[in-house]
């Protein structure tokens, strides 16, 4: 059996953006046929709402991966997602073949990390329509506010937050201006989990400063919310086995 990311490679690129469209509208669909809730091991919008703030303007003119460091807190989510969450996460990985190439080549548009793939899998466990106790939705589980802030639009008639790739446009530019802010795509991530600002104060009270380093998120992490604590080991938890899923017992049959 091929492991999901060798299926994914035996197309080019554009011939699997091209032809992604039509398996995300079949997708969309069938979802949309029942209410959908957020995955129990996913996050909501837990933090406080996002304010309007300058941001420093930022070009990322590179993108290495996101470190896969030895923690604990990783350790522990990795035998989360492989045994008493391994059905759901299995789901996860049978969908990311469906948005995997729209978000992948969105990211290479504009130099990012690939692994911020899996920021939408662990926010809706790739599912266009899961929508969070806090009202948050999508694949990118935006709030009203920062979806409108970022160009998304929200009413009774139309709600991009469910569209795959405008969402995925509008939260891209949200990580970027995260980024441009923190100087770390951990901190970043945090920060569109529990808020920007809660982020800034916590590292202006810890460092003295917003900007920081990868490891500057674990050194801060006791004093953000237990959700926000667990959302990049999280988010390196399911980087590392969706890279692998065969050496986790993963294989694209089992879905």
């Amino acid at each position: 059996m091929r492991s999901i990311k060798d299926k994914m490679r035996r197309f080019g690129a554009a011939a699997l953006v091209a032809g992604s469209f039509a398996m995300l509208s079949a997708n969309v669909a069938a979802l949309e046929a029942k209410p959908q809730k957020a995955p129990v091991i996913l996050s909501g919008a837990d933090g406080e709402e996002a304010q309007p703030t300058e941001l420093v303007p930022l070009t990322v003119t590179s993108a290495p991966e996101l470190p896969d460091v030895d923690n604990e807190r990783v350790d522990y989510w990795v035998k989360r997602f492989t045994s008493d969450q391994r059905t759901s996460f299995e789901t996860y990985l049978d969908r990311m073949t469906s948005f995997a190439p729209l978000i992948e080549s969105k990211l290479d548009e504009r130099g990012m990390p690939h692994d911020l793939l899996y920021l939408a899998m662990i926010e809706s466990g790739f599912n266009p329509v899961a929508t969070s106790p806090a009202k948050a939705k999508g694949l990118w589980q935006f709030i009203a506010a920062t979806a409108e802030r970022y160009g998304l639009t929200v009413n009774h008639n139309v709600d991009d937050r469910v569209d795959p790739a405008r969402s995925t446009d509008a939260a891209l530019s949200y990580l970027s201006d995260l980024y441009g802010r923190f100087g770390s795509w951990y901190l970043a991530a945090a920060a569109y989990n529990t808020g920007e600002n809660r982020v800034a104060r916590v590292m202006r009270e810890v460092t003295g400063s917003e900007r920081g380093s990868e490891e500057d998120f674990f050194a801060i992490s006791a004093l953000l919310p237990k959700e926000t604590r667990n959302y990049v080991p999280r988010l390196v938890a399911a980087a590392r086995i969706a890279k692998a899923p065969e050496k986790y017992g993963f294989t694209e049959g089992q879905s």
